[in-house]
Formats: C-alpha cells, sequence, structure tokens
C-alpha cells in the first residue's frame, strides 16, 4: 500500500494568492504542497497595475522590488467613447510588473524555501472528512489539514463545489471577456490610462523592460457581434475611440495572437467552501478598472495565513478560524467591490461614461473618494 503525503497546508493554485500564502507558511515551518495546472512561467490575463499597498508585503517575502527598476504609476488618464480625456492624480499609486515575471519569481522563491510545488497538475477534486482534506489530482493523492482556495477567475473545482456562481446562467455580472497583450508603444511610465469604448474598457500601463500591457474587458456579446473575431471587435468597436485606435495601429505587438479569458465573473462568492480558505479571484473578483485584484488577491493570503496560523497553533478552533476569516475579508474588501461594481457600471456605456467623468472632473472630492475607496492601505 502507498502511503499518502500529509501536508500542514495544501495550496489550489498557484497565482499571486497562493504562491504569497504559500511562501508566509513555508516561512513559519509549516509543510506545503502548491498545485497549478501551468507551467512557470506563463503569461495571465491581467492588468498588470499593483497597488503600492502591496509594496511592503512582497518585499518581506523576499522579493527586491527596489531592484527590479519598475514603473511608479501616479497618474490617472481615463478616455470616454469619444476620446475626451480626463486626468486625475493617484495619492498611493501603484507600480507596473508582469505576471508572467512576478509569479514566476515567487515560484522560484517558493522551491528555494522547500514548498512542494507540483506544475502541470490539475486539481480533479477535494474532500473533508475527519478534520483532513484529501486532494486528488490526475497525477497523485495528498492529504493536508488545511486547503486553500486560490483557484482563479474560474474553476473546474468551482463547478465541482457547485458554487452558485459557476452554475448561473449568463447575465451582466458573469458573461465578460478579457483580453492581454504586451507591445512597444510609448506612453508616460508613471500613468495608467482607462479608455473606454462601447461595453468596456482597456487598460494601458508600462510594466518592467519598458513594455506595456494593454489589456481589456467587455461583454461577450461584443465578440458575439462580431463574428468571434477579436480583430473585428477591435477594429470596429475599440477603434471607435481614437486613443484605441492609435494604439492598435501603432503599437508593436509582442504576441503573435491575444491572450484572452473568457466567462469573468463578478457575482458574488462565499469565502469557505467546505472548510477551504478561498482567496483572491476564488473569494471575489474587483472590477479590473479598479486597479487592484493582484493587491486584493495577496492581502486576502495574508489574512487568511494568520487564521490558519493560529488554528494550526492550537490557539483557535477551525470554526472560529474560518469565521474570524470571514468578518476580516468583508471588513477589508467588501466595501471595495461594491463601489468597484458601481464604478463598473457607469464604464463602457456612451451616455453614462462622459456623464460620470465630468462630474468627477467637476467635483475634485469624488474623484479622490472614488479612488481612495478602490485602493487599501498598506498591509
Amino acid at each position: 500500500m502507498i502511503d499518502t503525503p500529509i501536508y500542514d497546508i495544501a495550496i489550489i493554485g498557484g497565482g499571486l494568492g497562493g504562491l504569497t500564502f504559500a511562501l508566509q507558511a513555508i516561512q513559519q515551518g509549516y509543510s506545503v504542497a502548491l498545485f497549478e495546472k501551468e507551467t512557470y512561467p506563463f503569461h495571465k490575463v491581467c492588468g498588470e497595475y499593483i497597488s503600492l499597498e502591496s509594496w511592503n508585503f512582497l518585499t518581506s517575502l523576499g522579493v527586491p522590488l527596489d531592484s527590479f527598476k519598475l514603473p511608479i504609476i501616479k497618474h490617472l488618464s481615463i478616455t470616454d467613447v469619444l476620446g475626451n480625456n480626463y486626468s486625475f492624480n493617484l495619492p498611493l499609486g501603484g507600480f507596473g510588473i508582469s505576471r508572467f515575471f512576478l509569479d514566476n519569481y515567487l515560484y522560484q522563491l517558493c522551491i528555494k524555501k522547500g514548498v512542494d510545488v507540483y506544475q502541470q497538475t490539475k486539481v480533479n477534486d477535494v474532500t473533508f472528512s475527519n478534520d483532513v482534506f484529501t486532494i486528488s489530482t490526475q497525477h497523485k493523492t495528498i492529504q493536508s489539514k488545511i486547503a486553500i482556495g486560490s483557484f482563479g477567475k474560474r474553476s473546474n473545482v468551482d463547478v465541482k463545489f457547485k458554487r452558485s456562481f459557476a452554475l448561473s446562467k449568463p447575465n451582466k455580472l458573469n458573461n465578460f471577456i478579457g483580453v492581454k497583450y504586451h507591445v512597444q508603444y510609448n506612453i508616460p511610465s508613471n500613468q495608467i490610462a482607462l479608455h473606454n469604448f462601447k461595453n468596456g474598457y482597456c487598460g494601458i500601463s508600462q510594466i518592467e523592460d519598458n513594455k506595456v500591457c494593454v489589456c481589456y474587458i467587455t461583454s461577450a456579446n461584443n465578440l458575439n457581434n462580431n463574428q468571434q473575431s477579436i480583430q473585428q471587435m477591435e477594429e470596429l468597436v475599440l477603434g471607435k475611440n481614437p486613443f484605441l485606435k492609435n494604439i492598435f495601429k501603432s503599437a508593436y505587438f509582442l504576441y503573435d495572437k491575444p491572450l484572452s479569458i473568457s466567462q469573468i465573473n463578478f457575482q458574488s462568492k462565499s469565502k469557505i467552501e467546505n472548510h477551504i480558505f478561498c482567496i483572491g479571484d476564488a473569494a471575489g473578483l474587483i472590477a479590473p478598472l479598479c486597479g487592484n485584484g493582484m493587491s486584493m488577491a495577496m492581502h486576502s493570503s495574508k489574512i487568511a495565513f494568520n487564521n490558519v496560523h493560529l488554528f494550526l497553533q492550537g490557539e483557535i478552533s477551525r470554526s472560529k478560524a474560518e469565521q474570524q476569516y470571514i468578518l476580516q475579508w468583508n471588513k477589508q474588501f467588501k466595501q471595495r467591490l461594491f463601489i468597484g461594481k458601481i464604478v463598473q457600471y457607469w464604464f463602457g456605456n456612451n451616455t453614462l461614461t462622459i456623464c460620470f467623468l465630468k462630474i468627477m472632473k467637476a467635483l475634485p472630492f469624488l474623484a479622490k473618494w472614488v479612488i481612495r475607496n478602490t485602493h487599501g492601505q498598506p498591509f
């Protein structure tokens, strides 16, 4: 009979939430297994702007951000569908870095510090019985005292657990697509731009090595109405915004084809699922225009780890750890997600976007309030 390895912690999904959770856990001496269905390094559909609230956290995990010479972003430029431009300052600001680079750096740290990382390994099932998790993959089965769900935007595990958002029919909150490119294009290194178009918006900002990330989100209907052709949609829909038309015409694209993802979902999600601590996108996805999905993933990993640590040390019960995590997650993120959904509702609609931006420009205190409430504090 083959022995089943038993870990303190098993992490399903190797994005920012999963990787940073693993590093926190291994620093405290816990045995950690992390499962990732892809192979590092790899690209992800992501705006690749991280709020500076995460800077100290990442450096505490051993990421030498200062040495990377990353663009520090302090200004926000927004255009409406017609190309009218509005500028705002970002009091806290952020920095640009690609997921290809950052995720791989964190993965290398995990390997160096002793995390057992299983790449190209898709988790097929997770069960909980007798206070122990059993994680089954196509290659092996392990057991753990704690399971962390860092599934990403949509996962077979979500469907397996019949999470409500994964089973719901297409609606205004769950039927989006995301498309990303890396390009060479001349933009200010200290600026992030959000360009609106019909039923969507596109974020553009610099990342490492003077490359530029172009990432947009739109309704699936936009693609359906353009014969499922991304190129046609970019020409006929995004191209109506003169800024986007110029970018897609004159930028040098570093990908042979766009990186895309479908069925992006902004519906509410449970934070604990069958005793699994859900972090990052698995716990709730913020509107990308708020620029904080990556920071939220990492911050939620810290909140979850603090409670998991107390449980594994015998200081609180499993149920208490779960309850505290839900309360602390809601306190930190619930309002940010709510405001993000409201802002997203106004974006991508010709009339609403123009009205919203004119109000923001006329009332600077409102603009500051929106920006402040979609950015957190250093953690």
